[in-house]
């Protein structure tokens, strides 16, 4: 399944990008993330790795993660090794002379026990749903910072 979602945030991409360097408030914009705890010592960069505690509806799971790329205020991109797997990006591109365009790109592939290919065609309008608001959510939080 791949899933893109993509808005565009009044502030330079130093701003955004120092929201979602901090992976620990990524509970703060994004719904569907309850807890973050770290597994590694690592808490920027790539080698980071952690488990984030996710509900979907009635589906909660842990969602094993690893930072794999970071390019700081542009790329951020992750390997997710638990029960769903795949890989997912952040890319922040700027935009004028003060905007940054977000874009939020995900692989994943749903185990059997999950519905496999079924699950994951059933679960994409629905990620993708929540992932937007995600993304209103952190264009909320940045441009009031910048204010």
């Amino acid at each position: 399944m791949n899933i893109r979602v993509a808005i565009d945030i009044d502030a330079p991409p130093a701003v955004v990008w120092a929201a979602v360097e901090a992976i620990e408030n990524h509970v703060d914009w994004m719904a569907d993330a309850e807890a973050i705890r770290f597994t590694s010592d690592e808490r920027r960069g790539v080698g980071t790795a952690f488990d984030c505690e996710t509900k979907v509806g009635p589906l909660r799971l842990v969602d094993k993660m690893r930072v794999t790329e970071w390019e700081t205020a542009r790329v951020m991109g992750i390997e997710h090794r638990g029960l769903v797997t795949g890989r997912g990006r952040f890319t922040l591109e700027p935009i004028g002379a003060e905007g940054t365009r977000f874009t939020w790109t995900e692989t994943l592939t749903f185990p059997v026990k999950m519905g496999g290919a079924v699950g994951a065609i059933a679960a994409k309008p629905v990620l993708t749903q929540i992932w937007r608001r995600n993304l209103r959510r952190l264009k909320t939080i940045v441009e009031d910072r910048s204010e």
